[in-house]
């Protein structure tokens, strides 16, 4: 993808991209349609996002590096993952240091661990090379020292205990799991701090671009028909 297409998405909410996504992802019978959204993604640490004073400012769109932790040790085979068919990490390498520029590092942690798997050393890696964000289900930790990055980083929650303590970086850009969505290496990654988190898988970026023209459109037709005394039965019937 270009950067042109990125920036052509600055323009739409997270609630506009998941419209786009509930028309045009195919939901296999008995799953959930998710519409490419990341559930309990809060912004701990805004980094340049929260200094920016226009509406571009508060969203960061990048293309996923994805990385997959797996727990030290099963604690009764609830806290496996499905694993990569092999570690991609060498030993005595560190995850950290395989990050590519511009990208959304997302990270996917086991559930029910109490650990963090980003502190402010990992962070402030990923920071000097120069990713777009980081993105963890999970925990993370050195909140102080993390306020100081440009980098912004949503987490599901907090801890002050190392990943050591339960878990262990085992493979990066492989596909993973964040919640009932599955993230692709480069799939897009569109973080609105108002709104939300919302995956666009790669291969729909053009179809969600084109979408989005014209249901702006279409959402425009309806609020002005509504603001001028027409019912929204009537609008909906009219633009959609």
């Amino acid at each position: 993808m270009s950067e042109d297409q990125l920036n052509r998405l600055q323009k739409y909410s997270a609630c506009d991209v998941s419209d786009a996504l509930l028309k045009l992802e195919k939901v296999e019978e008995g799953q959930r349609a998710c519409a490419g959204f990341l559930d309990g993604m809060v912004l701990h640490v805004g980094g340049n996002i929260s200094r920016g004073r226009s509406q571009a400012s508060k969203k960061i769109i990048a293309p996923a590096f994805t990385v997959q932790f797996q727990p030290k040790a099963p604690i009764n085979g609830s806290d496996s993952l499905p694993k990569a068919a092999s570690s991609n990490i060498s030993p005595g390498s560190q995850w950290s240091d395989l990050v590519q520029s511009n990208t959304m590092v997302v990270i996917q942690q086991p559930n029910g661990q109490k650990c963090a798997v980003v502190g402010g050393i990992h962070a402030l890696n990923i920071d000097r090379k120069g990713a777009k964000g980081i993105l963890v289900s999970g925990r993370i930790r050195d909140i102080e020292e993390l306020r100081k990055l440009r980098c912004p980083i949503w987490a599901r929650g907090t801890s002050t205990v190392g990943a050591s303590a339960e878990a262990k970086a085992y493979s990066t850009q492989v596909p993973i799991s964040v919640g009932d969505v599955t993230i692709k290496p480069g799939d897009i990654v569109f973080c609105d701090v108002v709104e939300g988190v919302v995956v666009i898988p790669q291969g729909l970026l053009e179809d969600v671009t084109k979408f989005l023209k014209e249901h702006a459109e279409a959402e425009e037709g309806i609020k002005y028909a509504v603001k001028n005394g027409m019912s929204v039965s009537k609008a909906f019937a009219m633009w959609r």
